[in-house]
């Protein structure tokens, strides 16, 4: 559970751009990664950030969340599947 302090901390975040480049991937890659990401009613772009927040949680890395705070929160996070 997120404490009342960390989320007045986490609200008064910013959000940031992070611009991304195209990557040339296999096609079977890019087929099973848009086919993932529409069944989780998700741009790829968002699903490919969300995996990557959870593998910097999982590597010990601190951040409020990936979209909005408290969303990497893996109580509350619905996971990549």
């Amino acid at each position: 559970m997120i404490s009342n302090a960390s989320r007045n901390s986490a609200s008064r975040e910013t959000k940031g751009f992070i611009m991304l480049r195209g990557a040339m991937v296999m096609i079977s890659f890019r087929d099973s990664l848009f086919d993932a990401a529409n069944r989780a009613g998700i741009s790829p772009n968002e699903y490919c950030l969300q995996a990557a927040g959870e593998k910097l949680k999982a590597s010990g890395h601190q951040f409020t969340g990936v979209f909005a705070p408290g969303d990497a929160d893996p109580i509350h996070a619905g996971g990549a599947n």
